[in-house]
């Protein structure tokens, strides 16, 4: 019975911890979307399981573009092992300040927020793991630290325990 109040206690502190981006509305540079995600960006990236071991890295390529309002990011993945991975983001802002993504191996909508140099979005993402496929809850957090070079720590988590992390940097050439 302990231990399990002690596990109920654990989780209600993580629920609570939440940073909320608007605490980064003042930091500079000031993100715009329609400015740093536009035209090629390169990325190079780790993934660590949850004990911090790194799994995998990566390069990609990233081509981003606008249509009126609607952003696409036409993204290809690199990997170590040779992998090669195609991923089609397609955001757009809604009424309420939230950016809506959406990729085909994205669960529903990815909701992205953003203030000062913070970005912060929360998805659900299709991974194929050994012929299967399992979704986990991608928690992201990039900064912009110059105009041209953001970067981005990722918590991967399944049933709200974590599974590894990403790190990565987007830099605009």
């Amino acid at each position: 019975m302990k231990k399990l109040l002690i596990t109920i206690s654990s989780l209600l502190l993580m629920a609570c911890s939440h940073v909320d981006v608007s605490q980064y509305s003042q930091n500079q540079p000031q993100f715009d979307p329609y400015d740093f995600f536009n035209g090629p960006i390169k990325v190079e990236g780790i993934v660590l399981s949850r004990s911090g071991e790194l799994l995998r890295h990566f390069t990609a390529d990233i081509n981003a573009s606008w249509n009126e309002k609607q952003g696409n990011l036409e993204e290809v993945f690199y990997w170590s092992d040779g992998e090669k991975q195609l991923r089609d983001w397609l955001f757009k802002p809604d009424q309420n300040g939230t950016w809506i993504g959406s990729a085909e191996d994205v669960e529903g909508e990815a909701e992205l927020r953003f203030a000062g140099n913070a970005i912060h979005m929360r998805y659900q993402l299709n991974v194929p793991i050994d012929g299967d496929t399992i979704t986990l809850t991608m928690d992201d957090w990039l900064y912009q630290v110059t105009d041209k070079v953001i970067i981005n720590k990722t918590r991967m988590s399944k049933f709200g325990f974590s599974v590894g992390e990403v790190i990565l940097t987007m830099r605009k050439p």
